[in-house]
């Protein structure tokens, strides 16, 4: 059996403004490299293969959460925002002229000017998901985890979502059947030495 465990990078400055990051390579902030160098994988993801975006955010919350160098693959770097990457959310659903839409009303082929869509982040996915072999670990985005869990959970970004990602847990899906655990699992603050 291959399984896949899914985990979001920690904050960086841009996800606490709300701004829209894409492909920006925007590093961790100091408060999330301290919360997560209190954390570790737990068994047996502990001794899985890592591998993670290459963008800073993800490779280094999974050298922190791993305490080793991941592999990297371009095809886990986050969903391209095109002309909305920096700028905020809730700015671009205040206007009613921008496109921008909430995540229950896109759809497989919904795309931000100049980026990509849902539909088009899967198919760059997929090679390396075929290749998998054994279980793996891959710190990235919440646009991949979104795509990934979406194919597993067969939500078509119509309503709401069937999970919610939050950080700090593994979303674990069964690559051999493309069907997720119906819970995620937290990383753990290992104990102190005596």
């Amino acid at each position: 059996m291959t399984r896949l465990a899914l985990l979001r990078h920690g904050h960086t400055q841009w996800n606490r403004a709300g701004r829209i990051q894409g492909r920006s390579d925007i590093p961790l902030d100091e408060e999330a490299c301290a919360e997560l160098a209190g954390t570790r994988l737990p068994a047996p993801w502990d001794g899985a293969d890592v591998w993670s975006s290459p963008l800073l955010r993800a490779s280094e919350t999974a050298r922190l959460v791993a305490g080793r160098e991941p592999q990297t693959k371009d095809a886990l770097t986050e969903m391209n925002w095109g002309d909305w990457e920096g700028l905020r959310g809730v700015d671009l659903i205040a206007d009613p002229d921008s496109g921008y839409r909430h995540i229950e009303d896109w759809s497989w082929d919904f795309r931000p000017p100049n980026g990509e869509s849902p539909a088009e982040v899967w198919t760059r996915l997929k090679p390396w998901l075929n290749a998998l072999t054994g279980d793996t670990v891959a710190v990235c985005h919440i646009g991949i985890m979104r795509v990934i869990l979406a194919r597993a959970w067969g939500w078509n970004f119509d309503g709401p979502a069937p999970f919610k990602i939050k950080r700090n847990r593994l979303y674990i899906v069964d690559m051999q059947t493309l069907t997720p655990l119906p819970e995620p699992i937290r990383l753990i603050k290992p104990e102190a030495p005596k």
